[in-house]
C-alpha cells in the first residue's frame, strides 16, 4: 500500500510539474514575411534572442554540398556596420555570449544577454540578415576554419565517419545522403559569386523565424523588432522539391575501414519516418526501453550480464523528412559483430512479439515527462523549443503539449512500429572496422 501511495505521489508531482512549466508566448508576422516569437520569463536578468534559417544541408547543390555549414561561419565575419572580427568581441564585452550550428534542416544563430543589451542582440542579428560582408577574405578565412574542423571532428577523430557511411548507404535519392559537414573539394571550387547567390536565396526573413526569450518587455521589444527587422527587404520564396525514397526491401551490407579505431563496431539502421509523426516519436520511446541508462534491455543484456559489448547504443536519428533508427555495439573481447547483430535482433523480436509490462510504460513515461520539463529550464532552451517546433514541426503549440503525445502511447503501438520499422529486410548492417 506504502509503495502505491508513494508511486501516485510521484505521478502526480511530475504532472503537476509539467503543468507548472507551461510556456507562454506570442507570435505574429513582419509584413516581409518573417515570423516572430516573444516568450516574456522576468525571473532572471537575461535575455535570449535568437534567428533560426529554413536552411540545412539538404537545400545544397549536390556539387556544392557543405555550403549551410559554411554559412554558419562565414555569417560571423562582419557586417558594413561590425568590422571584420568584431562580432564575438562586442558579444563578450557586453556580458554576453553567442553560437550557431547547423543541421540538415536549419541553421541556428543565438546570443544570450542581460536583458538590458536586448537592442544590441537585434541589432546584431538584423545587421547579419540586412548587411552581410561576403568577401573573398571571409570565404578563404573560413574555408581554413571548416577544414581544420573536419581534420579534428570527422577525419582524425575515432569513428567520426559513421554518420557519413550510414547515411549514404540509407539514403539513395534524398540529400540527406551526404553530410552536414560537405566536401571540401566543392567548397574548394566554389566561387564568391556562388557563396553570395546562397546567402540571397536563403537568408531572407520570410525563410527565418525570431525568437526572443527572457527578462523583456513585450510593447518595447516589438517596438525594436519593427525598426530593425522591418525595413528588411523581402526575398522571393524558397521553393523546395522533396525527395522521395523507395522503400528497402532487403538488408544492405557495407564495410568501412577507420584508421582511427582498434575496436570495431557494427551499426544496424533502419530508415523511419519524418520527426513530425506520431510513430517517430513511438521509436523516441523504443530507444528508451533498449539503451537508455544501465537498467535499459540492452545494456543489461550485451554489457552488464553476458559482457558480450563493451558498449551498446540504440537512438532515432529523427529529420524533417525521414529518420534513421541506429542500433550499434561495440565487441568486448573475441565476440564477433555478427553475435551481437543476433543479440540486437533478439531483444528488437521482444518487442515484436511481446507488450512492454505497465511497470516499464510508466517509466518511459516519467522519463520523458523529465526530459520535457528539463528543455524548457531555461530561456536558451526555450528560445531554441519555440524556433524548432515553428520551423520544423510547423506547430509552435508543442512545447507545451507534446508530452501528452508521448503519454498516449500505448504498449501496443510500441509493438506495432517495432514491426512496422525494425525488420532485417529493411536496413543497412554497416561493419566499422580498423584499417589494417
Amino acid at each position: 500500500m506504502k509503495k502505491i501511495i508513494i508511486a501516485a505521489l510521484l505521478l502526480f508531482l511530475a504532472i503537476t510539474n509539467v503543468e507548472a512549466q507551461k510556456v507562454s508566448y506570442q507570435e505574429y508576422d513582419l509584413d516581409n514575411g518573417m515570423h516572430v516569437i516573444l516568450h516574456q520569463d522576468n525571473t532572471a536578468p537575461v535575455v535570449t534572442v535568437s534567428v533560426m534559417y529554413h536552411v540545412g544541408s539538404k537545400d545544397e547543390n549536390p556539387e556544392r554540398t557543405g555550403f549551410a555549414h559554411f554559412f554558419e561561419h562565414l555569417l560571423f565575419e562582419g557586417t558594413n556596420n561590425i568590422p571584420r572580427g568584431e562580432w564575438f568581441k562586442i558579444v563578450t564585452a557586453n556580458g554576453g555570449t553567442n553560437n550557431a550550428n547547423t543541421t540538415q534542416d536549419r541553421t541556428y544563430y543565438y546570443e544570450v544577454f542581460p536583458s538590458n543589451s536586448l537592442e544590441l542582440g537585434l541589432w546584431m542579428e538584423s545587421e547579419r540578415l540586412l548587411h552581410p560582408v561576403i568577401n573573398q577574405i571571409g570565404v578563404d578565412t573560413q574555408n581554413e576554419v571548416v577544414k581544420e574542423e573536419k581534420r579534428l571532428r570527422v577525419d582524425n577523430s575515432p569513428y567520426g565517419q559513421w554518420t557519413a557511411e550510414v547515411f549514404k548507404h540509407l539514403f539513395k535519392n534524398h540529400p540527406y545522403k551526404w553530410t552536414v559537414i560537405g566536401s571540401l573539394e566543392h567548397l574548394d571550387a566554389a566561387t564568391l559569386e556562388e557563396f553570395q547567390a546562397f546567402n540571397k536565396k536563403f537568408y531572407v526573413p520570410n525563410n527565418a523565424v525570431l525568437v526572443v526569450a527572457g527578462d523583456l518587455d513585450i510593447a518595447k521589444t516589438k517596438k525594436m523588432i519593427q525598426e530593425y527587422f522591418g525595413p528588411i527587404p523581402r526575398g522571393e520564396n524558397v521553393v523546395r522539391t522533396k525527395s522521395v525514397e523507395v522503400p528497402i526491401e532487403e538488408e544492405i551490407k557495407a564495410t568501412f575501414s577507420d584508421p582511427n579505431i582498434q575496436i570495431p563496431a557494427v551499426f544496424t539502421v533502419y530508415r523511419t519516418p519524418s520527426m513530425t509523426t506520431r510513430d517517430a516519436r513511438v521509436l523516441d520511446m523504443i530507444s528508451t526501453i533498449l539503451s537508455d541508462g544501465k537498467s535499459s534491455r540492452l545494456y543489461k543484456k550485451l554489457v552488464d550480464e553476458k559482457k558480450k559489448a563493451l558498449q551498446i547504443a540504440a537512438f532515432n536519428y529523427s529529420l524533417e523528412d525521414y529518420g534513421a533508427y541506429i542500433v550499434l555495439a561495440l565487441p568486448l573481447g573475441e565476440n564477433t559483430l555478427s553475435d551481437l547483430v543476433a543479440e540486437m535482433d533478439e531483444e528488437v523480436v521482444k518487442l515484436q512479439t511481446e507488450l512492454i509490462s505497465e511497470k516499464e510504460l510508466q517509466k518511459l513515461r516519467n522519463k520523458f515527462e523529465n526530459q520535457f520539463v528539463n528543455s524548457n529550464s531555461s530561456v536558451e532552451g526555450i528560445a531554441n523549443s519555440l524556433a524548432n517546433y515553428y520551423m520544423l514541426y510547423k506547430d509552435i503549440h508543442l512545447i507545451n503539449n507534446e508530452i501528452d503525445i508521448y503519454n498516449s502511447i500505448t504498449r501496443e503501438e510500441i509493438k506495432d512500429v517495432a514491426n512496422k520499422y525494425l525488420n532485417p529486410n529493411q536496413r543497412l548492417v554497416l561493419d566499422y572496422l580498423p584499417k589494417k
